[in-house]
């Protein structure tokens, strides 16, 4: 407990104090680079002297945390308040090496950047030296870290299609006001200093003289990490309409990336306005209904969903076909039944509720509902449950009556189509989990198992509504579904496509070849386009699993192999990521089966992860014959404008990577690269040479473009 932290670091003062001389000597820029300071290499003898003393075990443990805690600080805002007529920094913030904290629970991270002050806490988690996520505001004061590192490692195989590895940040107040209106400024007040804490120990890039971006660390800040100046932020829970903030602020500051710090914004892509997250979740709808000889442009199908029309995902989600028969939704409000919809006149309906500004499932008009549902506040004591709900969620004759957390187990139990997940919360987990093991308390009254659904697949549009291991265990009960990471990735590709083409351009207007105000029109008028690449990726990924799961059960001994290659390798845990282990892949390969879905998703990201990184230690993003697919990347309009800005753009390298590892994995498979090095013993960048050779001299994507008309 903070208690007793507190007060064993009050009964070892000496020890404490040493701490503290410790990082002081470590990170104060004078000490540091003086020879006035004490010697850290000796005050480190001294405090593990006095460690040893320590009689205590719990007290000994508590006390080498905090001296990892100090030797993991890579960079602090500490002493930028020293000779600083401007005053002290409004926050204190650490910048830390999680690999050198061995109490951290898995995955670690490679940087975590605390930020604390009276009002405000918050930390930043970081993939790697190139990544991105959102910000949310949390509200799990007491775990808010354990949140942030499920969103991170979500995002983190999330990403595998862009070009940043994962991140996640998330913050609490401490002081939340009961006042509404007060709150709302709390939360941007906090948010502010959450942001300004993140940028006081992060490098900026400035031009130089000679035209060239160099690197100038932050003021009064000893670092002990290499140049480290991309640092992208995002909307997310409670920061929606946070871009433009993040962006005045990165402004002020003089941060080379400007309004590309925080996608979205005033110059920047509008998601709900697009529809991009819903759309890039509905190929995976598409690919789904395939297998279950449905066509949502043709035919009715029955839906459950979790959201309201006034939400990005499910609102858009829900509009994206005019042959929907939603019988059951609920969001945090409200529970809504409409058991045999008109699918015409439901979706007018539904469309309205989406132009209602601040709408809910109470503004839905009653008098359109079929006969025997209704709207139902989740207050209620009890909801009556008529004959015609009960054959839409397949219950028993003998209920007539429901709570409300029962009656939304009922409709995540429902026998339909589909199941669309737009909201926020985890509403599946495996039987074998606990809620405990789930880490969202605020939905353990109306959680279910995978084994319990009965819909005939799943998208999630929304983060984390599934557990992975309840993921899987629906898919070995015959369900279709993906993953998060698969079904939501559009918001991210369109996130990083803003940025690279912010990038790109702002170096044209720095170069007077283009007005910002040119530079806005054309972001805007490259809108389509930019939607068109991101659905590009959604509809690859999801073939590429497709294929991957028809092949699963005679790939099971090559999938365990790959498997232990990415575990040598540490790339993957097979333990965090819930992959089976070679004990039971060989039990399902003797039934016939093999990985499923989920777990080929998982894979298929960490594939084109490892690759990724395999191709940026080496020269081949640098060649010159690749500059078309770096050019393919970017958008028709920016192509022909300025084709020197793509080849000199500052991301081209992992740009360059992430293509090309993206189209060797969505067309030759997950293992082709590994199957290729264990049989030949050819390097990385000498594969997808020799993939990139074949592709041109064959003409293989004519070919491809040929089958993916036939696929429409």
């Amino acid at each position: 407990s903070q208690v007793y932290m507190e007060d064993t670091l009050s009964a070892h003062a000496q020890l404490t104090r040493r701490l503290v001389e410790l990082f002081v000597a470590r990170l104060d820029p004078w000490t540091a680079t003086t020879s006035d300071g004490d010697d850290p290499a000796a005050l480190i003898e001294d405090i593990g002297a006095q460690l040893d003393a320590v009689k205590s075990l719990d007290e000994d443990r508590i006390l080498r945390a905090f001296l990892h805690l100090v030797l993991a600080t890579l960079r602090t805002n500490w002493f930028q308040g020293v000779n600083n007529p401007d005053g002290d920094p409004t926050s204190v913030v650490l910048k830390l090496d999680p690999a050198q904290i061995p109490d951290l629970p898995l995955p670690r991270p490679m940087f975590e950047i605390f930020v604390y002050t009276p009002r405000v806490e918050g930390v930043h988690l970081r993939a790697g030296k190139v990544a991105r996520g959102g910000i949310r505001w949390s509200d799990r004061r007491e775990d808010f870290r354990t949140e942030v590192l499920g969103l991170m490692k979500a995002q983190r195989v999330k990403n595998a299609v862009i070009v940043p590895a994962g991140a996640k940040g998330g913050f609490v107040l401490k002081r939340p006001p009961a006042d509404l209106a007060a709150l709302r400024a709390e939360v941007e007040a906090c948010y502010r200093i959450f942001i300004g804490g993140l940028l006081d120990v992060t490098d900026n890039l400035v031009t130089d003289e000679g035209g060239r971006q160099v690197v100038v660390p932050p003021r009064q800040v000893v670092r002990y990490d290499d140049d480290d100046p991309y640092l992208v932020v995002a909307a997310d829970k409670g920061t929606a309409t946070f871009s433009d903030i993040a962006n005045e602020i990165a402004l002020a500051r003089g941060f080379w990336l400007g309004d590309a710090f925080a996608s979205g914004g005033a110059h920047g892509y509008d998601h709900k306005a697009m529809g991009i997250t819903a759309r890039g979740a509905w190929e995976s709808v598409r690919r789904h209904f395939r297998h279950l000889e449905l066509d949502p442009k043709r035919d009715d199908f029955t839906v459950v969903g979790i959201g309201d029309m006034s939400g990005d995902v499910f609102g858009n989600g829900m509009l994206l076909s005019d042959r929907i028969k939603l019988v059951a939704a609920f969001d945090h409000r409200h529970v809504f039944l409409d058991p045999t919809p008109d699918p015409a006149t439901s979706f007018d309906e539904r469309r309205r509720l989406f132009e209602l500004p601040r709408s809910s499932w109470a503004d839905y008009d009653t008098a359109l509902i079929s006969p025997g549902g209704g709207v139902y506040p989740r207050a209620a004591k009890s909801v009556p449950i008529t004959s015609e709900v009960r054959i839409a969620l397949g219950l028993d004759d003998s209920v007539t009556a429901l709570p409300p957390n029962e009656l939304i187990r009922a409709v995540l139990r429902a026998p339909v189509d589909l199941l669309y997940n737009g909201g926020i919360g985890t509403y599946v987990k495996g039987h074998a989990e606990s809620h405990a093991d789930v880490g969202d308390k605020a939905t353990d009254a109306v959680r279910i198992d995978g084994r319990e659904l009965r819909a005939r697949s799943v998208a999630e549009g929304g983060n984390l509504g599934f557990t992975q291991l309840g993921r899987v265990e629906y898919a070995l009960g015959g369900g279709r579904i993906n993953t998060d990471a698969i079904d939501n990735s559009a918001g991210v590709d369109t996130s990083d496509r803003e940025v690279n083409l912010k990038i790109l351009l702002d170096g044209a207007v720095r170069a007077r070849e283009i007005s910002e105000e040119g530079r806005n029109k054309l972001l805007e008028r490259m809108t389509d386009d930019v939607a068109a690449l991101v659905l590009r990726d959604n509809y690859r990924q999801n073939r590429a699993l497709d294929n991957a799961q028809a092949q699963s059960p005679e790939m099971e001994e090559v999938h365990a192999r790959f498997i232990r290659m990415l575990e040598a390798g540490k790339h993957l845990d097979r333990a965090v990521e819930r992959l089976p282990t070679d004990e039971q892949l060989a039990d399902r390969h003797h039934a016939g089966l093999g990985l499923t879905t989920p777990e080929l998703a998982v894979l298929l990201a960490y594939a084109k992860i490892e690759l990724e990184e395999a191709l940026l230690g080496t020269d081949l993003p640098d060649d010159p014959d690749f500059l078309p697919e770096l050019e393919r990347s970017f958008p028709t309009a920016v192509r022909e404008r300025c084709p020197e800005r793509i080849h000199s753009h500052p991301l081209r390298r992992e740009i360059t990577s992430t293509v090309l590892v993206n189209g060797l994995v969505n067309r030759a498979g997950m293992t082709f690269a590994f199957r290729l090095r264990e049989e030949t013993g050819a390097t990385v960048p000498d594969i997808v040479r020799a993939h990139e050779a074949a592709r041109a001299i064959f003409d293989q994507d004519a070919l491809w473009r040929e089958i993916e008309v036939l696929d429409d």
